[in-house]
């Protein structure tokens, strides 16, 4: 029998959701008052029609129903740019293609692939539909591009084109195209639309990714805007990627983490948002918070409760 497909969950305005997140600011306990924290400064940060709002996060997530989270915050207008992994392109386009199916955590390995899927933690990603999928889609596009006479892409601009030729409107690539909210992918070849794009230009020497042009557009944004906002979900390269720029402007005006790792390590991904303060990548009165919660649970309740509070619908 086959597995349950994976579903994205849809954002709508909630008074029980809102409700409920003011009781967990009320009951004062451990993260559920972090989590209120968070959605209280994101909905402060939409407000603020002078704030550029970043939003970042690596590509696991992209795996699960918090893709329609994240689409529905860009069609809402809940992000002005997003900062995020090559996975996040794989995933899109993978699902935009084929269904992701429900496994577990505890699955044998070496069945599941027998059974022909990845396992991404408890998440089935049919082998098929998952890298010579993205290889069927990626080749001719490419190959479309470089006929036209493009010899070089920023990773802004792979997106936004890419989001273009696609035609599912579940897509973030379709819906940040359409809704004019830039892309960046500070790693563009760790993926596979990464890994397509080296392969083209094996055939194609003058055919390249230009990140330099991200770096100066990136650059651009920041220092332009009056002040500057980031929901940072999870680590890595996007979350430093969101901070890093904003220091050379004095630093984030408001800054929300929600991670799941430990600063002990001296890890990026666990680094509090005071540590930041420290380097000048968050302002020292910045308003602030680091939320411990795994994402899945904590985004759509966050993104619910500001959706509602600043009436977007």
């Amino acid at each position: 029998m086959k597995p349950r497909k994976v579903v994205d969950i849809r954002l709508a305005p909630s008074r029980e959701v809102v409700a409920l997140v003011n009781q967990m600011d009320k009951a004062g306990g451990f993260m559920g008052k972090d989590l209120a924290e968070v959605a209280q400064i994101y909905v402060d940060m939409l407000s603020d029609k002078s704030c550029t709002k970043f939003l970042s996060f690596p590509a696991a997530p992209m795996a699960t129903g918090m893709r329609g989270v994240i689409v529905d915050m860009v069609k809402e207008h809940m992000v002005d740019v997003i900062i995020t992994t090559c996975g996040t392109l794989d995933h899109d386009l993978a699902r935009s293609m084929g269904d992701y199916y429900h496994g577990s955590f505890n699955m044998d390995d070496a069945k599941v692939q027998k059974m022909g899927y990845h396992r991404l933690g408890n998440i089935l990603v049919p082998l098929d539909d998952y890298g010579p999928a993205i290889e069927r889609k990626m080749q001719p596009w490419l190959e479309d591009v470089y006929e036209s006479g493009t010899k070089s892409l920023s990773t802004e601009e792979l997106c936004s084109e890419l989001g273009r030729s696609v035609e599912d409107e579940e897509s973030l690539l379709y819906w940040a195209s359409k809704k004019g909210v830039p892309i960046f992918i500070p790693g563009p070849m760790d993926g596979a639309v990464g890994s397509q794009v080296w392969l083209f230009a094996n055939k194609h020497p003058d055919f390249g990714i230009d990140v330099i042009k991200d770096e100066k557009r990136l650059s651009d944004i920041v220092f332009e805007s009056t002040r500057t906002g980031a929901l940072v979900i999870g680590g890595g390269i996007s979350k430093h990627h969101t901070i890093w720029w904003n220091q050379f402007k004095g630093g984030l005006d408001y800054a929300c983490y929600v991670t799941t790792a430990v600063e002990y390590d001296g890890s990026l991904s666990g680094a509090q948002v005071r540590e930041a303060v420290s380097w000048g990548k968050v302002k020292e009165k910045a308003r602030q918070t680091t939320l411990y919660s795994e994402a899945t649970i904590a985004l759509p309740l966050i993104a619910t409760y500001a959706l509602t509070k600043t009436k977007r619908r």
